[in-house]
């Protein structure tokens, strides 16, 4: 899968385009929870997006760091 084909993927799900490049990272964070693309597919579209700019909020980057205390 690319970010095309996930973009439509989002499109056909939410009826909505979405607003951003996080609104896809988002959606492919839970497709990839609900095992929709698996692990490979998962990674590249994340190093895609990032490319593009998407990040992950700095609120997540902090539970993230607590959690590994």
């Amino acid at each position: 899968m690319n970010i095309d084909e996930l973009k439509e993927r989002f499109i056909q799900n939410k009826e909505y385009t979405p607003e951003n490049i996080n609104e896809l990272m988002d959606f492919a964070k839970k497709a990839y929870i609900h095992n929709e693309i698996n692990i490979k597919e998962y990674s590249l579209l994340v190093r895609e997006l990032e490319a593009q700019g998407a990040v992950v909020p700095e609120s997540f980057k902090d539970s993230l760091t607590q959690n590994t205390k």
